[in-house]
């Protein structure tokens, strides 16, 4: 028997992506569970990883996806059973261990989260990672801060996959989003999703001359790392926060400590991959209930593809401007 899959190969310095009919598992050995994926997603990292990046998988033939949402066709696991909706995130899936972009996936079963009743697969892969770390760069904020209703919220790279949902998920619980964003064709989208204002990255020229600068937000979402967020960090009000989860803009910071022991600003880092499953499964859980996105969120934010689209769908998201969140129906 064999299985659809998404293979990136190696040949010759340069690299392939097709869709394949793959082999399938060896029964699971010890702590393994094998799932039947019905829906996965898309994210930078997986286009990293068709492109051939080492820092991302080190060894091909790979399957790429660090998403994937489905049922539990096979398990060594007692506490994961054959029937189980589950979601698999984050970890080494789609990196070095074959990942979501195959109609089955075989990974630890502690890898293994069980999906919370009112929420589906699809939904689930709406969000996937991004909007897991979306989830919990809001969660960050709320414990630092508390209650975000009425509070004056910027979001930088908000166009893209975590941005969009963090600025869809910050409306929803009644703060004023800013999304910021150098993709101007994208603010219709945006304010479709409850961005109260869209700025460019314009908004930081002033920033990145001085010091310090006249406070405009009580608190931000970072999606981008770099020279945003050593300007953002000038803009936030006295014990407002920054939560940053990304460096699309650059892995390094030039900041003073003004920010810090002029204005009591918290920098509080979000990590999506190696984190806890009870911490993951909390995040979940919030999505299916209190967190729980509108239709008409959904409508703006999302596009689905078949698993023969990827490929090129892959190579759009390094050479073209992608948007918003992008799901795989197996």
């Amino acid at each position: 028997m064999s299985f659809k899959a998404i293979q990136v190969r190696e040949e010759q310095g340069s690299y392939r992506v097709e869709l394949i009919d793959k082999s399938d598992f060896p029964e699971p050995e010890e702590g393994q569970v094998r799932v039947a994926v019905a829906y996965s997603s898309l994210n930078y990292k997986d286009a990293l990883s068709a492109a051939g990046n080492k820092g991302v998988t080190r060894n091909f033939p790979h399957t790429p996806g660090i998403d994937a949402a489905g049922e539990v066709v096979a398990s060594t696991c007692d506490n994961v059973q054959v029937g189980d909706k589950v979601i698999v995130t984050g970890y080494d899936l789609g990196m070095n261990t074959d990942g979501g972009l195959a109609e089955q996936i075989q990974v630890p079963g502690s890898w293994v989260l069980k999906m919370p009743e009112g929420l589906d697969a699809a939904e689930a892969m709406g969000l996937g990672t991004a909007g897991l770390t979306a989830g919990l760069c809001v969660d960050k904020l709320q414990r630092q801060l508390g209650e975000l209703q009425g509070l004056r919220i910027a979001v930088t790279g908000a166009s893209g996959g975590v941005g969009s949902i963090a600025v869809a998920l910050l409306s929803h619980l009644g703060a004023r989003v800013t999304a910021i964003s150098g993709k101007g064709e994208q603010y219709p989208m945006l304010k479709q999703l409850g961005a109260d204002q869209c700025c460019s990255p314009d908004l930081f020229d002033d920033a990145a001359k001085k010091a310090m600068v006249k406070p405009q937000f009580d608190a931000a979402v970072d999606t981008l790392g770099g020279e945003p967020l050593s300007n953002l960090l000038k803009m936030i009000c006295p014990e407002g926060a920054v939560a940053c989860c990304g460096m699309a803009a650059g892995t390094d910071i030039e900041s003073s400590v003004f920010p810090f022991i002029l204005r009591g600003v918290c920098l509080l880092g979000v990590d999506s991959v190696e984190i806890s499953p009870a911490r993951k499964a909390e995040i979940w859980q919030r999505f299916a209930g209190p967190w729980k996105l509108s239709s008409d969120q959904w409508s703006n934010l999302l596009t689905e593809i078949e698993l023969a689209a990827v490929p090129d769908q892959l190579a759009r998201f390094l050479t073209v401007s992608v948007c918003g969140r992008t799901r795989v129906k197996l």
